[in-house]
C-alpha cells in the first residue's frame, strides 16, 4: 500500500490516506487556510437532519462540511484542500474571497448597508451605468432582484404584460429555477411536484445533437463535437431545420395562432447537462416567436459574465439580441443578487401598477456586482475563460477516446463543459447513478470537486471560477482519467 498526501506542504493543509496505487497532486498554493473552530462534524450533521429540510441534499455519501474558500479552491473542516470545478454551482465567477470584490464589500458595509430604492443612492446608478455598457442594442434598463428563479419569474410577467399574450415556450431539458412560477417552465421531471405549476406553458423539443434524433460531427459552436455521424453539408446544419420544423409544430397546434408571450432558453443548457444547440436554431427559433407577437428571453444565469469565453453573453454565440435578459450566479461571484435587463419599450409595460423588490439592487450587492465586472476586465477573465477552457475541452476529448466505452460524450464553450458517461457508447444508454457515483465519489476523495446534472444524473457538470490555470485543468484531467481507470478496474474484477 502506498501512503498518499493530499497537498504540497502544510500551509495548505495536509492530509494522508492509504490507497492501493498514487494519484495525481494538486497544483501548489500558498494560502493557509485557518483552523476551523465551528461545530463538530456530527453535531454539524445533526442539526442538518433536525433543523433543515430534507429537500436540501449534500453531496456526496459523507458530505463536506466546507469552512473556507480562496479563488478556486475550497477547504474544509479538516484542512484538506479541493480544487472547486463547479464554483458553488456555477456561482463563483472571479474566485472564492477575490480580494477586490470582499473590499468592495467590505467597504460599503461601514458606510451603508441597507436602504431600499424609495431613496436614491449611487451604487445601484454606478453598477446600472457599467452593466448596460456590457449590453449590446437597447438592452439598457434593469431590475435587480435576488436569485436567479426570481428574475426568470420576472421575466415571464414581463413577457405577459408587454405582449398582452399568455403562452410561454420553453425547450425539454431546460431548468430556470424552483419558484411555482418558473417550475412550469422547468422541463425536468426530476425538478417536478405534484402540485398545479405555471399554467400556460408549451414545452418544445430540446434540439440535442447527442442524444436527440438528430445531429452530429458538425452541429455545434464548439471546439468539441460529438462522435455521431453528420451529413450536414458546409455551411448548413439539417439538425437544426429538423428541430426547428418541431418548433413550427407548436406553434401549428398547441399556442392560440399569432399569439404567443414568448419564449425562453437558456445559451447552453446548465442542469441538463450542458447540453449545446446545432448552429442556427436559436436564431430561426426567435425569428417565429416574433413573428406571432411574442418576446424572446435568454437565461443567462450560468451562461452569463465571459463565461463562454469568445463573448460576454452565452446568446452572443447564436448571433441573437434577446429581448429580456436574465442574470444571476456568476453576477455576484456568490453573493445572493440577480437582474432582469429589457428594452425601455418593455420596461414600460409594469408601470401600469407597483412593483417593489425591497433587496434589489442593494447598496452592497450593487458594490459587489460592479467590483465583479472591473475584476472580470482587469484580470481578463473572459479571456481565460476561453484559453483554459479549450485546454480543457481538447484534454478531455482525448480522455472521451481513451475510454470511449463509457465516456459517451464531452462538450461546452469556454468554462461552462459537461463530460457525459454512459453505460453503452452505442445506445448512448446514461451510466446507472450508483455506477457514476462511484466515479463522482473517486474523484472528491483526490480532491477534485465537480457538479452533477441531466436528467439522469450521469454528466460531469465542469464550470469552476474563471480563474482556473491550464495546471489546474491538467489536474482535473488527470483525476478524472485515474477515476476512470479505477472504475474500469472494479468493473472487471467483478465480472471475473
Amino acid at each position: 500500500m502506498f501512503r498518499i498526501c493530499h497537498g504540497l506542504n502544510s500551509a495548505i493543509g495536509v492530509r494522508c490516506m492509504s490507497r492501493s496505487s498514487t494519484f495525481p497532486l494538486p497544483p501548489a498554493s500558498n494560502f493557509q487556510a485557518k483552523p476551523y473552530v465551528g461545530p463538530e462534524y456530527s453535531k454539524v450533521q445533526k442539526i442538518k437532519k433536525e433543523n433543515l429540510v430534507p429537500c436540501i441534499l449534500s453531496y456526496y455519501k459523507k458530505p463536506l462540511l466546507i469552512h473556507e474558500g480562496k479563488m478556486q479552491w475550497l477547504f474544509d473542516h479538516t484542512g484538506r484542500r479541493y480544487l472547486d470545478m463547479f464554483g458553488g454551482i456555477v456561482t463563483v465567477s472571479v474566485g472564492h474571497c477575490h480580494p477586490k470584490v470582499n473590499e468592495a464589500a467590505i467597504q460599503q458595509m461601514g458606510q451603508l448597508w441597507h436602504t431600499t430604492n424609495i431613496y436614491m443612492h449611487p451604487k445601484i446608478h454606478e453598477y446600472a451605468e457599467k452593466l448596460a455598457s456590457k449590453m449590446p442594442g437597447d438592452l439598457k434598463v434593469f431590475y435587480f432582484v435576488n436569485s436567479g428563479s426570481e428574475a426568470n419569474d420576472l421575466a415571464l410577467f414581463m413577457a405577459r404584460a408587454h405582449s398582452k399574450n399568455f403562452d410561454i415556450i420553453s425547450l425539454r431539458n431546460g431548468y430556470h429555477g424552483m419558484s411555482p412560477y418558473v417550475m412550469g417552465i422547468t422541463a425536468l421531471s426530476t425538478w417536478k411536484f405534484n402540485v398545479p405549476i405555471g399554467g400556460g406553458i408549451q414545452h418544445t423539443m430540446n434540439p440535442d445533437v447527442y442524444r436527440g434524433p438528430w445531429g452530429g460531427s458538425k452541429c455545434r459552436d464548439s471546439p468539441i463535437q460529438t462522435t455521431r455521424q453528420c451529413d450536414c453539408p458546409a455551411g448548413a446544419c439539417e439538425a437544426s431545420e429538423k428541430y426547428y420544423e418541431q418548433l413550427q409544430d407548436v406553434f401549428r397546434y398547441s399556442v392560440p395562432s399569432g399569439h404567443v408571450a414568448g419564449f425562453i432558453a437558456e445559451s447552453i443548457q446548465g442542469v441538463g447537462g450542458t447540453v449545446q444547440f446545432p448552429k442556427g436554431y436559436l436564431k430561426k427559433a426567435y425569428e417565429i416567436v416574433k413573428s406571432n407577437g411574442g418576446v424572446c428571453i435568454a437565461d443567462e444565469v450560468q451562461t452569463g459574465f465571459g463565461r463562454t469565453g469568445e463573448h460576454f453573453w452565452g446568446f452572443e454565440m447564436h448571433g441573437v439580441v434577446p429581448d429580456i435578459v436574465t442574470l444571476a450566479k456568476g453576477i455576484g461571484n456568490g453573493y445572493p443578487m440577480a437582474a432582469v435587463v429589457t428594452t425601455p419599450t418593455i420596461a414600460q409595460s409594469l408601470g401600469s401598477a407597483l412593483h417593489f423588490n425591497t433587496f434589489g439592487g442593494n447598496p452592497v450587492a450593487s458594490a459587489v456586482g460592479k467590483a465583479v465586472l472591473e475584476v472580470i476586465e482587469e484580470e481578463k477573465l473572459q479571456k481565460n475563460s476561453e484559453v483554459v477552457g479549450t485546454h480543457l475541452l481538447l484534454r478531455l476529448a482525448q480522455l472521451r477516446n481513451e475510454f470511449a466505452e463509457i465516456v459517451g460524450d464531452v462538450r461546452g464553450k469556454g468554462l461552462m463543459i459537461g463530460l457525459e458517461l454512459v453505460a453503452d457508447a452505442q445506445t448512448r444508454t446514461p451510466m446507472s447513478s450508483t455506477n457514476f457515483m462511484d466515479i463522482w465519489e473517486d474523484c472528491k476523495d483526490m480532491g477534485l470537486l465537480v457538479g452533477r446534472g441531466g436528467l439522469n444524473g450521469n454528466v460531469m457538470r465542469i464550470k469552476p471560477p474563471m480563474c482556473i490555470t491550464t495546471e489546474d485543468a491538467d489536474f482535473t484531467c488527470e483525476v478524472i482519467k485515474k477515476a476512470l481507470e479505477n472504475y474500469l478496474e472494479k468493473r472487471r474484477k467483478n465480472l471475473s
